[in-house]
């Protein structure tokens, strides 16, 4: 694509550059531990320097002035991230110079138990729908008691054991319960895939899908398939050993927030399938 005004690729790598400008700017030597140098009243670059920028990442003079000048060039996720910590960013600041460089937002950890709670209180809230929230990972974040009864109880399952992908392909109650296993899975691992390719560095994806090579004959060859396939909507079939057939909408969203959480929920079909699912809900 030729470069030139209205070119999205050019006014991304400007806005890139007037942001790590302005991020130079507001930092003083001593902030970043480096001892300041001539007077203070006549230091000619408001914050630091681009030499001290450079250095303190660990990349090239000439390299960061063409990034700060909104050349064409490449920033590797590493670098982005040691020009974060470099310039003393926080994590919306950290997240926002990586969508600007292109990449993908940094992984974030485990909710904190604030966090937690307020996330609990959402999946809870829209009850009796069945609701349950994930990480990048696909893990288990929070779930309600709709989840754990109409579908499964995820914390029947411990650690890193604890996410979808394990859960569909290896829990043999899941599999009876669901009409169309085969579709939902298949489904499962295209995104599963899509999200594995935007992070081919994370060593979680990588030891997940080694085991589940190795767990599951389904996963192993279908992964070798590498299949795409982005949510859709989607109506899934439980056959309930109590409630019997619950026809349900799966609907996904994801928090402001933190867009790496995945809120998933699956409505009942009609108002049959909500009577039970209450029903169930009701039960001692």
């Amino acid at each position: 694509m030729r470069d030139g005004q209205g070119n999205p690729q050019t006014a991304r790598r400007a806005e890139l550059a007037a942001f790590l400008r302005a991020q130079r700017a507001r930092l003083r030597p001593a902030d970043v531990g480096l001892r300041e140098y001539g007077e203070p009243g006549l230091r000619r670059t408001p914050g630091l320097r681009r030499e001290e920028v450079a250095e303190l990442s660990g990349v090239g003079v000439t390299w960061y002035t063409w990034l700060e000048q909104g050349r064409g060039i490449t920033a590797s996720a590493q670098v982005v991230d040691a020009l974060a910590r470099a310039l003393l960013l926080d994590p919306d600041q950290h997240r926002h110079l990586r969508r600007l460089a292109g990449l993908t937002a940094p992984a974030v950890g485990t909710p904190a138990d604030g966090d937690l709670a307020r996330l609990q209180r959402l999946v809870d809230a829209v009850a009796p729908t069945i609701a349950c929230l994930y990480d990048v990972h696909f893990d288990y974040v929070v779930w309600n008691t709709a989840y754990a009864r109409v579908r499964h109880d995820p914390a029947s399952f411990s650690g890193d054991r604890r996410n979808l992908l394990w859960m569909m392909f290896t829990d043999a109650e899941n599999r009876a319960r669901m009409v169309r296993w085969e579709a939902a899975a298949r489904s499962v691992l295209s995104q599963f895939r899509a999200a594995v390719g935007e992070r081919p560095d994370d060593p979680r994806f990588a030891e997940m899908v080694a085991e589940l090579t190795g767990a599951s004959p389904e996963f192993r060859a279908w992964w070798a398939e590498y299949p795409i396939r982005y949510f859709r909507p989607a109506t899934t079939a439980i056959d309930h050993p109590r409630a019997g057939r619950l026809d349900l909408e799966i609907f996904q969203v994801r928090p402001v927030e933190d867009p790496e959480l995945l809120l998933v929920l699956q409505v009942p079909a009609d108002d049959d399938c909500l009577r039970r699912v209450r029903a169930l809900l009701d039960e001692v």
